[in-house]
Parts: structure tokens; C-alpha cells; sequence
């Protein structure tokens, strides 16, 4: 529900327009958008999630400050705003974004502290609100590269200067200030600039001075929400004026920064994968605002695309390490994949529009296997190291480069974008969790606490992903109506049963239709449904098209991705493991073990090593050795858990031959 405080008075500031009573999460569609499901508040009161959210409130979000003031972030805005002297700080021009993406998360956190128990957060947040009104200039304009280091000179740079990314990172930050604290500090600041924005950019026929786009999208869908923050119809139309400039040359037309091709005639994602999944959700915004069938075929067509031939099965995109970049379809490497930490929050960010624009499940799907897996390797168990780069390999022996592509986990980096989008996300989960419409509620994701739309409450406990059983109990309900609860059942799932009243059914008398089971009833304070989810451990197989694996197989459990450690198997490395496929697969709980995680075991061998030589290659034909292969007991641990313990070896996908 919304935040007590969003009722707060705003003393200098034009009143807004009444909103619909939504959850004030990052997507709010308006009161006339055309979408099947709008999102449902939630609370995440205990289990996994509350435990990853817990860090994530108490370790990573309070450690921003002091990390964004020793990288010089901080202090470009005190120079900008007049109040010291010095040079611009950082490597990037786009080093702004930092320090929005922080507010953004926690504004999202100090929606979850109760009113007046905010701490020294909201005194953080106070402070550093102050310093970004300081440093816009009076039109509006706001960044400290090119106030600081470039002598005022604005737009000159549009590839690569990112001053409309940076002011998109603005408006979201302040859009989730406004929403969690009824505040309108910030809201003002982003407000003025998006109003600079307007006045600037624009089609030849407007007579504005500049026809062009970002080189990074990210203002597009800010301003979509900006537009729904406060009901400036203008603000929608640039976002409108944006999306479908790209592809015109304006850049170069370079598919890198998504200019190649216009993206209504798009037929497979490309490029810089952030840069693209950041462009489609803003594409599925305005199709949700406008009814645009054509951008939704778009969405639709690029999402298909992408899920078929270019994600890997943690749900990590990209595939090249040079560009950041999609690969062809079918190209997914393991110790190059690149599968950078902000592409899966995009990627979460754009299928969650798209499960409210279509009410479809299969997003959810996709939502679920990245937050596992794909997102959440990307921060420590600790909450104070993170992955730039997410890779389902790394060799025996491997060289570690150090730097933004480490496989290591590092404490910061000189393009930070990674830690900030995590806590943003992470602040901001259980807006991505559940939905309702005028039928009912809908269970997108599983997590211990609760969930309202429309007059209904229904609390869930659950062990997830560690067990299987999923309670929900009825708290609130409307006497005189019948409502639809309806549960997703994730794609991987194959076995489930499902309880309430005096009925059970399993998958084959109460099947789901397209990934939802529906239990439509009139329903009383107190009524229970019970979904239990078989999760035993499985062998998941690629596409044969997929080289990099051919052969191969990962082990699976539930939504959880596995994988070995060279910790857990001393004595040869990872290199020549190979799991036998037909042997048996154990799971047990480890309460111990990486803050407490179901272990996978397996049976296999490592190869026997031939002899050194300078040529490592031998004829097909040629007899095989004379030793014989060491059995290896394998243990598996979940992909998110990696890295925690030593640097070392890992790998996801296991030879079986």
C-alpha cells in the first residue's frame, strides 16, 4: 500500500494530480493504461528473500556513501554546486548515475522503515538530495562531467556523454524518493530537468534545436514514469519521441547503442544488451500508456527472441566481452559469457512490464530464473563485494585480469554501475512479486510475507526455494464475491499438488493453463490453499545448437542453477570432471554451508590427463589411455553462492563423456 507518509504536504510545489491507489513501486501504470494485471502490494516478512533484503538494507546501502565518496562521485556535485573547489572525479562521464542509483535504492529501503524510524539513511539520503539541487544549473541542466571538465559544453557528445542516461537515473531516483517519502525535493529537481530536456530535444518539424537520442537508453522509460508521477502528458510524448528515433543514424547506426534498425522493425535483440533491454522496457511502457498494438508485437517478438536463442540457463545475457554485447543466436559461451549483473535487473525490469501488459506467465518465469541466478551472483553473500561480469566457467589455473571484469569479487569498480542497480532491485523486490485485476490475485514470485490487491490479503509461508510447500491463508477477503487466487507454476516444474478445502489435486486434475492455476471461489477469512512443488534435483541439456555445451548438462533444483567449486573438490581441478548422467542425485541441506543452502551430489570421474607435450591435440582414432579414470564425488552448490568462500575454479555445465 502506498507509503503513510506519501500524504505528506509539499510546501513550494504545484500540487500533483490524484493517483490511483496502487503499491508506489518503480512501475505504477496510470489510471488508463491498457494492461491486463497491475502490480499488487507485497511484503517480504522472512525466508530467502528476507534474508538477501536484510544484507542488502543493513550492508549495501549504507556502505554507499562512503563508497561514492571515496570514488569522487560526491564530490563532483560539491564542485558543480560551487561549494569547493576542484577537478572532476571518476573515469566515466556517466559517474552521476552512481549517486542516483543509490538515492533510487535507498528510497526504496526508507519506504520500508516506519515513519520517523529512518535512522542516519534518511539523513544520507537528506544530504545528498541537497547536493544534486545544489549542482543543477538554473535552465535545469545537470551533469558534473561536462559541467566540470567539458567548460558547459552540452549534447555535443551524444554517443557517448550520456547526459539523458544519467538524468533518466535522476528521474527514477526521484520518482522513488517522492513515492516512498512523500517528498518533493528531488521530485523538483528531476521535474526542471526533464522540462530542460523538452525544451532541447525533439523532431525536425518541432523547431527544437536538437534531433537526436542518448547513446545509453535509460531517460525513455524515467520518463514514462515521470509522466505517471505526475500526469505531464509531455513527458510521455518525448519518451514516445526517444524510442523511436533510435535506428534513424542519429548515432552512427551502430546496433551497439541500438541504432541499426528502428526498433519497430526489429526482429531480434542486438547489441549493448543493457542498452537494448533498457530500450524494449521502455517500448512495453508506452505500449502499456498508449495502447500501441504494434510496439506490444515488437516487445512480444524481441522477448521471444531473446529467450529462444540468446539467454543462458542462469538467465544471464550477453555474450561478448568487448561490447557488452549480444551474441548470434545459439552463441553462449561459459567462461566468456559475459552476462553482466545489469543486464539481468534490466532484464527483470522488462519481462515484469511485460507479465503486466500481457498477463502472461512465461515472464515470470524468466523473472524468477534471473533473480536466482543471473542477478543475485552478482553481490556477495556479505553484501559487500560484487560481480561485474558473470561467467558459468572459470578454468583451472585461470588469470584473473582484475579490474570491472574480474572474476573475483571486488569491493567497487571504476564503472560502478553493478553494486547500486543490486540495491535498487533488491530494496525494491517485493513490487515484483505479485499482481491483481478486477478477477483477482495473482502469486508471481513465492516468498514468506504478505499480498493485497482490491480488498483481498492473503499471507504465504513458505520454505522456498529449499522446499517446496508454499501455505497461503486468507486474511482478508470481500463476503459477498467470488475472487480468482491464481499461482504460477514455474516452467521447470513438473510434479505439484495442490490443497484447499477438503479437495487435493495433482498436475494432471488441476493442470494450469498457460503457466497460471486458477482457483476461482467465494472465500472466507481463515480458508487455506497449500501448492506443493516437487523439486528434485535434475539434468538439464542445451540446445544441440549451443557449441559451447554440446555434450554437456547442468544440475538443476527447483529455480536454482548449480554448480561445482574447485573448493568442494581438491586434488585436480575442474577441468577434466565428467558426471556420469545415469548416476543417482542426492540433495541435502546445509545449514552450515554458505549461510545455509541444499548441496547437490553426484557421481563421475576425472579424465585421465595425457602426458605434456607440445602439441595438444591427438588423432580421433587414436587408442585410448592406458589409465584408467578417478571416480570423483561431486558436490554442487546453488550458482548464486560461488565465489564466497576461496577464488577458484567453477563451472556450470559438466561434460558427460
Amino acid at each position: 500500500m502506498p507509503h503513510p507518509r506519501s500524504a505528506m504536504p509539499s510546501s513550494a510545489s504545484p500540487a500533483l494530480p490524484d493517483q490511483p491507489v496502487v503499491p508506489s513501486g518503480p512501475v505504477r501504470p496510470g489510471p488508463a493504461a491498457k494492461a491486463a494485471l497491475a502490480p499488487a502490494a507485497a511484503e517480504v516478512q522472512g525466508g530467502f528473500w528476507s534474508t538477501r533484503r536484510r544484507v542488502n538494507g543493513r550492508t549495501s546501502i549504507p556502505q554507499g556513501p562512503e563508497l561514492l565518496e571515496s570514488a569522487g562521485n560526491l564530490d563532483n556535485l560539491r564542485v558543480a554546486a560551487g561549494l569547493t573547489e576542484g577537478a572532476f572525479q571518476g573515469a566515466y562521464p556517466f559517474v552521476d548515475s552512481d549517486v542516483y542509483k543509490w538515492l533510487e535504492a535507498a528510497a526504496w529501503q526508507l519506504a520500508q522503515a516506519p515513519s520517523g524510524d529512518e535512522g542516519p539513511l534518511a539523513a544520507d539520503v537528506e544530504r545528498i538530495v541537497s547536493l544534486v539541487a545544489a549542482a543543477q544549473q538554473p535552465d535545469g541542466y545537470l551533469n558534473t562531467w561536462f559541467q566540470l571538465l567539458k567548460g558547459g559544453e552540452r549534447y555535443q557528445d551524444l554517443r557517448w556523454g550520456h547526459e539523458l542516461y544519467c538524468a533518466g537515473h535522476l528521474i527514477q531516483a526521484a520518482v522513488a524518493h517522492h513515492r516512498a517519502t512523500g517528498r518533493r525535493e528531488l521530485l523538483d529537481v528531476a521535474v526542471k530537468f526533464a522540462d530542460h530536456i523538452d525544451s532541447v530535444f525533439g523532431p525536425p518539424e518541432s523547431g527544437k534545436p536538437i534531433d537526436g537520442v542518448d547513446g545509453h537508453p535509460e531517460v525513455e522509460t524515467a520518463l514514462v514514469e515521470l509522466y505517471r508521477e505526475t500526469g505531464e502528458r509531455r513527458y510521455l510524448d518525448l519518451a514516445g519521441y526517444f524510442v523511436d528515433r533510435f535506428g534513424h543514424g542519429l548515432l552512427g547506426g551502430e546496433a551497439y547503442c541500438q541504432d541499426r534498425v528502428p526498433l519497430r522493425e526489429a526482429t531480434d535483440v542486438e547489441g549493448h544488451a543493457v542498452r537494448q533491454l533498457y530500450l524494449l522496457a521502455a517500448a512495453t511502457d508506452l505500449a502499456t500508456e498508449n495502447g500501441d498494438t504494434e510496439l506490444r508485437a515488437v516487445t512480444e517478438r524481441l522477448w521471444a527472441a531473446m529467450t529462444a536463442a540468446k539467454t543462458h540457463i542462469t538467465g544471464g545475457l550477453g555474450a561478448h566481452h568487448d561490447e557488452e554485447d549480444f551474441g548470434d543466436p545459439y552463441e553462449l559461451p561459459n567462461e566468456r559469457a559475459y552476462c553482466e549483473t545489469c543486464a539481468a535487473i534490466a532484464s527483470v525490469q522488462w519481462s515484469w512490464r511485460m507479465a503486466l501488459l500481457t498477463g502472461e506467465a512465461r515472464y515470470s518465469d524468466l523473472i524468477e530464473r534471473t533473480l536466482f541466478n543471473g542477478f543475485l551472483a552478482g553481490v556477495s553473500l556479505d553484501g559487500e563485494r560484487w560481480l561485474y561480469v558473470n561467467p558459468l566457467q572459470v578454468r583451472d589455473g585461470h588469470t584473473d585480469p582484475g579490474g570491472d571484469q574480474s572474476a573475483r569479487r571486488t569491493r567497487w569498480f571504476r564503472c560502478a554501475c553493478c553494486p547500486p542497480n543490486v540495491m535498487r532491485l533488491l530494496a525494491s523486490l517485493e513490487h515484483y512479486l505479485a499482481s491483481g485485476d478486477a478477477g483477482g490475485l495473482q502469486i508471481h514470485q513465492y516468498a514468506t510475507g504478505r499480498y493485497t490487491a482490491d480488498g483481498v490479503t492473503v499471507r504465504c509461508e513458505t520454505g522456498y526455494p529449499w522446499q517446496g510447500t508454499i501455505a497461503f491463508t486468507v486474511e482478508e477477503t470481500p463476503a459477498d464475491r467470488p475472487w480468482t487466487l491464481s499461482l504460477r507454476i514455474p516452467q521447470w516444474c513438473r510434479k505439484y499438488r495442490i490443497r484447499y478445502g477438503d479437495t487435493a489435486y495433482d498436475g494432471t486434475d488441476a493442470p494450469a493453463t498457460d503457466g497460471w492455476l486458477r482457483i476461482e471461489r467465494t472465500w472466507a477469512p481463515g480458508d487455506r490453499v497449500v501448492l506443493e512443488l516437487a523439486l528434485a534435483p535434475r539434468l538439464t541439456a542445451a540446445d544441440p545448437r549451443v557449441d559451447a555445451v554440446r555434450g554437456c548438462v547442468a544440475i538443476e533444483r527447483g529455480p536454482l542453477v548449480y554448480c561445482l567449486e574447485g573448493v568442494d573438490h581438491p586434488g585436480g581441478g575442474l577441468d577434466d570432471i565428467v558426471l556420469d548422467p545415469a548416476g543417482p542425485l542426492a540433495d541435502v541441506h546445509r545449514p552450515d554451508l554458505l549461510g545455509g543452502v541444499t548441496t547437490v551430489t553426484a557421481s563421475g570421474y576425472r579424465r585421465p590427463r595425457p602426458e605434456a607435450g607440445w602439441w595438444p591435440y591427438t588423432p580421433a582414432d587414436a587408442p585410448p589411455s592406458a589409465t584408467e579414470p578417478a571416480p570423483v564425488a561431486l558436490t554442487a552448490v546453488p550458482y548464486y553462492a560461488w565465489a564466497n568462500r576461496q577464488d577458484g575454479s567453477m563451472r556450470v555445465w559438466l561434460p558427460t563423456q
